[in-house]
């Protein structure tokens, strides 16, 4: 429903699949692929302009050989391998949980804060794993998200977008996003006055949410989400899939390696977020 109320407003977003069904206790709700409704109804967005990302394999935990397969299926739904990628809390995740983070004081910080427990939680990137993907994510996938800041200018939070990182070799692009993971931190990002100040700055936006959190009440549109959207929507913005435009920046700046100084001051900015409101 959130979907097609935003393709009638002329949004067009990115939306996040898992290619495979569960194979295994599952870490979080929501529809796969494996679901020929819901598979269907991707693809009658995607025929819409919408556009289809890689949100990992399965809604837990997947195997080298699973994650290939995911592939496989990817490219079978939707015409193409996936073009770009956000991890979900899996052990197959990319450089994720600490690996997120340099080897400095910040990256010792997270690790106390969660006592270590996710140093080697996280295991995508880490060659001979039996969650190893890295090669494929460099294969297949052009761009990557990173790091979620509160604030709706994520250009500002980042103005090397999409960035490299050659520490992070299995990753050829990086972007960041504005929070917004549930509907009432989706509203606050997009406030009236945020959506303004944004205009005013001539500057760029990229969302990171999941519409199954709030937004529909009892079968409608969430009347604040709506009425932001459609405020939003008369605005003279571009709405297109993440894709389109970080391939747009990259057209015009390319993907530059990140100075370490900005890389340390984003890094910092995050921890210091992920601390005080343990946001994504």
């Amino acid at each position: 429903m959130v979907y097609r109320f935003l393709a009638d407003l002329g949004f067009r977003t990115t939306m996040g699949v898992w290619p495979i069904g569960p194979l295994r206790e599952r870490n979080c709700p929501g529809e796969t692929c494996a679901d020929p409704g819901y598979r269907e109804y991707a693809a009658e967005m995607q025929s819409r302009g919408f556009e289809i990302g890689y949100h990992n394999a399965a809604p837990h935990y997947s195997t080298r050989e699973e994650i290939v397969r995911a592939f496989e299926l990817f490219r079978e739904y939707f015409g193409a391998y996936p073009v770009c990628a956000t991890n979900h809390f899996n052990t197959d995740a990319l450089y994720w949980g600490s690996a997120r983070l340099h080897p400095s004081w910040r990256r010792n910080v997270y690790d106390l804060v969660t006592r270590g427990r996710q140093r080697s939680r996280f295991q995508g990137h880490v060659e001979g794993s039996p969650y190893f993907w890295g090669d494929l994510c460099r294969q297949h996938v052009r761009y990557f998200r990173n790091f979620v800041y509160r604030d709706i200018d994520t250009l500002g939070a980042c103005p090397y977008q999409p960035y490299a990182d050659p520490e992070r070799p299995y990753v050829r692009g990086w972007f960041c996003s504005a929070e917004g993971t549930d509907r009432q931190s989706f509203v606050k990002t997009i406030s009236e006055a945020a959506q303004d100040r944004l205009e005013e700055q001539g500057s760029m936006c990229i969302m990171y949410t999941h519409f199954g959190k709030g937004f529909i009440e009892n079968g409608r549109i969430e009347p604040v989400f709506g009425r932001l959207m459609q405020r939003l929507s008369r605005k003279p913005g571009w709405f297109a899939p993440v894709t389109a435009v970080l391939d747009h920046l990259h057209s015009v700046q390319g993907t530059q390696i990140i100075p370490p100084r900005l890389l340390a001051r984003m890094e910092s900015r995050w921890l210091r977020i992920k601390l005080i409101h343990g946001t994504t």
